[in-house]
């Protein structure tokens, strides 16, 4: 039986109660979906994929990636499922490392999904929608600005990409963009 969607937030839900950890993984769900359709992939996939990236963050952050694979094996997810999901902790949480474009993207978007939010956050609008590339490119530069999101992770990750670090960034803004109404809409329903 494949996997589909219900299961994986049902999974996600027993082992994350905090809204900001439900909503990072219904950001980066959007996030991979948007990046799947950009580069004719499978968004369901992908999708599932940023949904449940961070599956043992909340209960065991000191076994981060470690003990993912335990909890993912509660749903029967794939070996690449399971693969890709630990590749985003490469080099800080697990040696697992990312092999193919899906994994390199949410290995940088993690980190900078987090940025972008809280960048958006401190906007009169609170959202992503009305964002420059130029205003987020000033918050990357302050060190002090989201301070645990990694920006070596974030410019490693476009290395990896062959990208420029202004094009992960600006991809990542329109990729958020996408999905902001309904990640706010599935949080508040889920949440109260």
């Amino acid at each position: 039986m494949e996997l589909n969607r219900q299961q994986a937030l049902a999974l996600l839900q027993k082992y994350n109660k905090e809204p900001f950890h439900i909503q990072h993984a219904l950001t980066v769900e959007g996030v991979l979906r948007w990046y799947a359709q950009q580069n004719g992939e499978d968004a369901d996939f992908w999708g599932l994929v940023g949904l449940l990236h961070d599956i043992d963050f909340e209960l065991y952050p000191e076994e981060h990636c470690q003990v993912a694979p335990r909890l993912l094996s509660e749903i029967n997810a794939s070996e690449e499922m399971v693969h890709a999901i630990c590749s985003h902790g490469f080099g800080l949480c697990c040696d697992v490392e990312p092999a193919n474009l899906m994994e390199n993207i949410l290995f940088t978007v993690d980190e900078l999904t987090g940025l972008i939010g809280a960048a958006a956050r401190m906007r009169p609008s609170k959202s992503v929608m009305d964002m420059e590339l130029s205003s987020l490119k000033k918050k990357f530069k302050d060190k002090k600005f989201a301070a645990g999101c990694s920006r070596d992770v974030i410019k490693q990750g476009a290395e990896r990409l062959g990208w420029t670090l202004d094009e992960v960034l600006d991809k990542t803004i329109q990729s958020m963009r996408s999905c902001e109404a309904s990640v706010a809409e599935e949080l508040a329903a889920l949440c109260g």
